[in-house]
Parts: C-alpha cells; structure tokens; sequence
C-alpha cells in the first residue's frame, strides 16, 4: 500500500520536471554547466533575452558579441589573471572579472557598436554590438 502511494508522487514529480521551463515564460534559456554555442571567445549574435557570453581566454575576448539593448552580458574568464571589459568611451560598462571567475553587466540601450578593453592588458581589445 505505501508503493501505491509513492508512485503518483513520483510520476508528479517527473511531469513537473519535465515541464519546469515550459511554464516560466521568460524566453530565457535553461543554464547549462557547458557554455552556450557561439559564446567561447564572444560567441555570434543574440536573439531577444537570450543569455550573452564574453570568454575570455588566453588573454583574448575573441569575435564582436551582438546583444539587444539592456541585454545582460556575462563575463566569464578563464585565464587566471584577472581581467576587465571596460568600454573605450564614456562609462557605457566597466567589468571587471577575477581569474577564474565571472561577472555581469548590462549592456548600453542606445544601439551601436561599444569597443572595450582591459584595463589591466592593454593588448586585449574587443567589441560589443548592441541591435
């Protein structure tokens, strides 16, 4: 009798897992360990509030990012030096990031297109590009 019991539980439970993201509506999509396609060293462009990722790695941001206005952008770096994102003009967005870690900044409103920079490297030059 206390099987019986279980076994609606746990068919409940697999339902609601297996539909967990279908009912947030946010359009946002489910985190992964693995980073999304295109986003090692700035990845290719992103549609709506999806996700947007700058690499870094080897002391390099890679290909321009496009991201909508307001986007948040995650800054994850896997060198072990810390590094920073940090527009060349005006204070558009400054992040800095530690070896090893991440950060998140949001992006500029106005479209166009945001060279940055590390403020620590000088040699390392990227951009953003906001549609």
């Amino acid at each position: 009798m206390n099987a019986r019991r279980k076994l609606p539980s746990l068919w409940l439970v697999l339902i609601l897992l297996g539909t967990g993201g279908c009912a947030s509506g946010s359009g946002t999509p489910a985190s992964t360990s693995a980073p999304p396609p295109g986003s090692v060293y700035g990845g290719g462009p992103t549609a709506g509030t999806a996700a947007a990722t700058i690499t870094i790695k080897d002391f390099a941001y890679g290909d321009p990012l496009t991201v909508t206005p307001g986007a948040a952008v995650t800054v994850t770096n896997m060198d072990t030096a810390p590094h920073t994102v940090t527009a060349d003009e005006g204070a558009a967005f400054d992040a800095e990031v530690k070896g090893g870690g991440t950060a998140t900044f949001t992006a500029p409103t106005t479209p166009g297109s945001y060279p940055y920079h590390c403020t620590f490297h000088p040699n390392m030059h990227g951009t953003l590009i906001v549609k």
